[in-house]
């Protein structure tokens, strides 16, 4: 595989998050759904957890930021899921 094959991917998923949480959040301010909110904080979240991904993998090598990255993810998929509950409830 080429050296610069996994960062590009990385940078990809980033980008990918980063698009995803904007659209959702400005759909949101629209629309005043709050699924959406969630669903924008979550893909904000991940695309946190990307950039971490980016650091970790590729800029810090030397430093160990697993916890960090496992930390957004956890924070990502808790506040879906809080979201689906809350809006369950209503």
């Amino acid at each position: 595989m080429n050296q610069w094959a996994p960062p590009l991917v990385y940078l990809l998923c980033f980008l990918t998050s980063t698009g995803c949480a904007v659209l959702l959040l400005r759909s949101y301010l629209r629309s005043n759904v709050r699924l959406l909110l969630w669903s924008g904080i979550c893909f904000t979240l991940l695309a946190a957890n990307n950039l971490v991904v980016i650091f970790d993998m590729i800029l810090l090598q030397e430093h160990d930021l697993r916890l960090l990255r496992l930390v957004f993810a956890l924070a990502a998929v808790s506040v879906l899921l809080f979201g689906f509950i809350w809006e369950q409830e209503d």
